[in-house]
């Protein structure tokens, strides 16, 4: 019998510019897979150009919150999180939203690098080295910044750069991802390890395990697992992976977050919710 999933962070619903599911069906979808515990983490970017741009109703969202939390009450814990895009590049308005409301994490995510979104095949008209070195460079700037709790599919460039450069070797730019890990163990800042690769040509977790042994190695003590849902049938998909890749990487556990502080889960596969 498998192991049960402990926990999903990294779920979108239509409070997103990318997706239109409801939160209720979100909701549905963990309840009918038995995870116990899960996060919405919605799109919240400010540049300008970003598709998400205004997207986000932080008042309607949190409505809709409590809403499912009073429907799903018993079955489901449902935890308030938030998905902020360069969060390094706007911190006067990043700490006081995240100050305003009762989030339990914060996700900071690397989309736009030199003015040029990663998902945006432009991005790769530049060399393999020169497109990776760009990235993990700016994302240290993100990390050494700080200001959020998690640091969200931090090797997520490779879904694009596998396509175009063929496969990713972290080996070859270690120097500049063992500094974004010092920078997120310096800022006490957890790293999710994400799925949603899974679902795309590459095919690994992000990060995979080799980060995540680099992140260990340098103090780090907080991984968190999501499958970066848009649709309902993604909801916990590969999550099983992620546990199996903590594991590998020396993490005894998962780590959960409420009210923006980090404590870990009792056992990988076997926590009940609270």
């Amino acid at each position: 019998m498998a192991d049960p999933l402990p926990l999903d962070y990294h779920i979108h619903t239509a409070f997103s510019c990318d997706c239109e599911i409801p939160m209720a069906d979100m909701c549905r979808a963990a309840v009918s897979r038995g995870i116990p515990e899960i996060g919405f983490a919605e799109h919240f970017d400010l540049l300008p150009e970003d598709p998400s741009y205004g997207f986000f109703r932080f008042d309607d969202w949190w409505e809709e919150l409590e809403r499912c939390r009073r429907s799903f009450r018993g079955s489901l814990v449902i935890r308030a999180g938030i998905e902020i895009g360069e969060p390094h590049r706007f911190p006067e308005i990043v700490a006081p939203m995240l100050a305003r409301f009762p989030w339990d994490y914060s996700l900071g995510s690397l989309h736009w690098v030199d003015g040029t979104l990663i998902w945006d095949r432009a991005y790769y008209q530049r060399s393999e080295e020169q497109a990776y070195r760009d990235y993990f460079l700016e994302l240290q700037r993100l990390a050494a910044a700080g200001g959020f709790d998690v640091l969200a599919h931090m090797d997520v460039v490779k879904h694009y750069g596998s396509q175009v450069y063929g496969p990713f070797d972290p080996g070859r730019y270690e120097p500049e991802i063992r500094a974004v890990l010092a920078a997120c163990v310096h800022n006490g800042i957890a790293i999710e390890i994400n799925t949603g690769l899974l679902r795309r040509p590459v095919a690994q977790v992000a990060p995979e395990q080799q980060i995540l042994s680099w992140y260990r190695q340098a103090g780090g003590k907080y991984v968190t697992a999501g499958s970066d849902a848009h649709l309902p049938e993604h909801v916990g998909f590969g999550l099983e992976l992620a546990v199996a890749a903590a594991r590998a990487a020396g993490f005894p556990n998962l780590t959960r977050f409420i009210a923006r502080r980090p404590s870990p889960l009792q056992h990988l596969a076997h926590q009940e919710p609270t």
